[in-house]
């Protein structure tokens, strides 16, 4: 399933880029494809740059390109069965550039984990002693 999911993905994105020519159809990234095991339907996943009007009007375009990029599939992949896709908004995005954009206000934003107040590395010892340092080159002896 995931060279299924890969394989329509990349069939999708290469068409919206260079074939489809919806107007309605803005800057939009193809992030993921979920295909149901019996290839019945797929979800696309999709990002949209843009305001809320522009994303709307877009997933309206992809819906409206569905049987073009389906017939797209068919010829491209030998399935036994092409699946029925369905254009949702990945929401991923945006909630990483809020989250960017808090860390960013706060100030945290581009400091090392070492340098966060509070915050220790992953893996990090919670102390380091000379006894600890002296068993491990015993250790490696």
């Amino acid at each position: 399933m995931r060279r299924v999911n890969e394989a329509l993905k990349e069939i999708i994105g290469t068409a919206l880029t260079k074939e489809v020519k919806d107007p309605r159809i803005g800057f939009v990234t193809v992030t993921g494809v979920e295909t149901a095991p019996d290839l019945a339907h797929a979800k696309v996943f999709v990002s949209v740059y843009g305001k809320r009007a522009e994303k709307e009007a877009t997933l309206e375009g992809l819906s409206a390109a569905r049987a073009y990029l389906q017939r797209l599939i068919s010829e491209e992949l030998p399935l036994k069965r092409i699946p029925v896709l369905e254009f949702v908004y990945d929401e991923s995005i945006d909630q990483g550039m809020r989250i960017q954009i808090l860390l960013k206000s706060s100030g945290v934003e581009g400091l090392a984990p070492e340098d966060v107040p509070g915050e220790k590395p992953a893996g990090a010892p919670d102390e380091i002693t000379d006894e600890a340092s002296a068993d491990d080159e015993g250790e490696a002896e």
